[in-house]
């Protein structure tokens, strides 16, 4: 049987280096590539949560329709979901960070969640799986 995942997904951001600041000083994940693609003029810059498997493209928005989207890509609604295995500890650091918090902390019953704003606007959940895996 053949074997898919998910490698990558894009976000658009205004500025490479300080989307790269939030998503590695601030939220703590691992710089997993940054090349100058001189032929488009652009970067190809890949950032990754601890452990993940996953990475996020950060896309330079170019173009008013582009840019238009930088921090709503998905209309308000929540746009990605950071999986931890401590929630507490994750909060608390990214509190200590200057991460806004726009939902507070609650127990569900898949597991524990808040959700918080990335530097440019767009929702995300911060969610311990109630069965702990992360």
């Amino acid at each position: 049987m053949a074997k898919q995942r998910l490698g990558l997904a894009a976000i658009v951001v205004r500025d490479y280096d300080e989307a790269i600041k939030f998503y590695v000083e601030t939220l703590g994940f691992e710089l997993i590539e940054d090349t100058f693609v001189p032929d488009q003029n652009k970067r190809w810059v890949v950032v990754r949560a601890r452990g993940g498997e996953t990475g996020l493209l950060l896309a330079r928005g170019v173009g008013d329709v582009q840019t238009a989207r930088v921090g709503d890509q998905t209309g308000g609604r929540v746009f990605l979901f950071l999986y931890t295995d401590d929630f507490w500890r994750d909060y608390r650091d990214y509190l200590a960070n200057g991460v806004e918090f726009v939902r507070e902390p609650r127990e569900e019953p898949y597991g524990t969640v808040a959700v918080f704003r990335d530097l440019y606007g767009n929702l995300w959940d911060l969610l311990q799986p109630a069965d702990a895996a992360g």
